[in-house]
């Protein structure tokens, strides 16, 4: 078979990179499974009952499999930085990282040393030269998680999933007998797994509890660690048997010089921006808009867009939104999109009022 028919597809263990598979050897592709080891396993990360499902699934596919280590890749490109972030009280989004650095980093640069001329995922997305695009599943649509790969860690890789929806993936699965047909989805981050964020996250980083403060500095509760709470959060404040305005307690901001965490109650109007400042912003593919685009957006993963004016300057940005968005967060991404394309993104500094 011809060079270019060699694709390594990275396996998850999951339905979506089963499908993804079987797709391409049916095409006519020469495949390989490759699944990936990121997390030095402590009895909480399914890696090992993955590693099996990928077994079972190649097995019944008839190609071949095997496993890689890229546990001090993620450590050292992932979760350093995670921590890094949690220690400037802010909430990052490890996954976005984890594709460029271990998925489209690590990954695709051994899949190449072994002589693939393509590498493919499960991930819900298309690709038309060095262009992203957004998957035919609305729903599913990841191009938010790969916003900071590199154009050039798109050269060779296939998206098969990208003109599917999510039924039509599982009932491919149910046809062709793959244990994993009906696999539920794995959400959330696998170095947490089934563990209590607050609890996982006390091993690595040491809490100072204080203050729950409103908005005119009196104490209502107490707060575990500030690293613990995001802006707009309104679950597990502790603080529901104090009486306050009309509606829920929700945070509001933070006040790291006091070790205070700063909530209100009722009116949210004060959650809200009308633009943000960021840096670290990572254009895919050709791009010759000049420093000022129309665009849409998004600041979190299952926000519907909103039109927005991007002010590029380097890799430092400004984006103006068209009317104001709530809870605007340091530390996550602003993701940009022309249409069905993904520009990019960038990491979000602070919201302006």
């Amino acid at each position: 078979m011809a060079e270019d028919k060699k694709v390594i597809v990275g396996m998850s263990g999951g339905v979506d990179s089963a499908v993804a598979a079987w797709l391409l050897k049916d095409a006519g592709y020469e495949v390989t499974g490759l699944f990936m080891h990121n997390w030095e396993e402590d009895g909480e990360c399914p890696a090992a009952s993955d590693w099996q499902d990928v077994r079972d699934v190649c097995a019944r596919l008839g190609i071949e499999c095997y496993s890689v280590d890229f546990a001090k890749e993620y450590a050292d490109g992932v979760f350093e930085y995670f921590l890094n972030e949690y220690r400037a009280f802010r909430t990052p989004n490890p996954d976005v990282l984890c594709n460029r650095v271990v998925k489209f980093g690590a990954f695709r640069d051994y899949c190449m040393g072994l002589g693939a001329s393509r590498i493919a995922t499960g991930h819900y997305c298309d690709i038309d030269g060095d262009k992203l695009l957004r998957a035919a599943d609305t729903n599913k649509d990841q191009t938010y998680f790969l916003n900071q790969v590199k154009t050039e860690q798109l050269g060779g890789v296939m998206f098969p999933l990208g003109k599917l929806k999510k039924p039509q993936v599982r009932e491919i699965a149910e046809k062709l007998g793959l244990s994993v047909a009906r696999k539920k989805d794995s959400t959330g981050i696998c170095f947490i797994g089934e563990r209590k964020f607050k609890k996982f996250l006390s091993t690595y980083l040491p809490a100072r509890p204080g203050d729950i403060v409103d908005r005119d500095g009196k104490t209502v509760g107490r707060h575990d660690g500030l690293m613990y709470y995001t802006l707009g959060q309104r679950r597990g404040l502790g603080i529901g048997g104090v009486k306050g305005e009309s509606g829920r307690w929700f945070v509001l901001d933070k006040d790291v010089k006091n070790n205070r965490l700063i909530v209100s109650c009722g009116d949210e109007s004060e959650l809200f921006s009308r633009a943000l400042v960021g840096g670290g912003f990572n254009i895919i593919g050709e791009y010759g808009g000049g420093n000022e685009l129309r665009c849409t957006a998004k600041t979190r993963y299952r926000q519907p867009d909103f039109p927005a004016t991007l002010h590029l300057d380097g890799e430092k940005f400004t984006l103006e939104f068209d009317t104001p968005q709530r809870a605007v967060t340091p530390g996550q991404y602003a993701v940009i999109y022309l249409g069905e394309r993904c520009l990019g993104g960038g990491v979000i500094d602070a919201a302006i009022k």
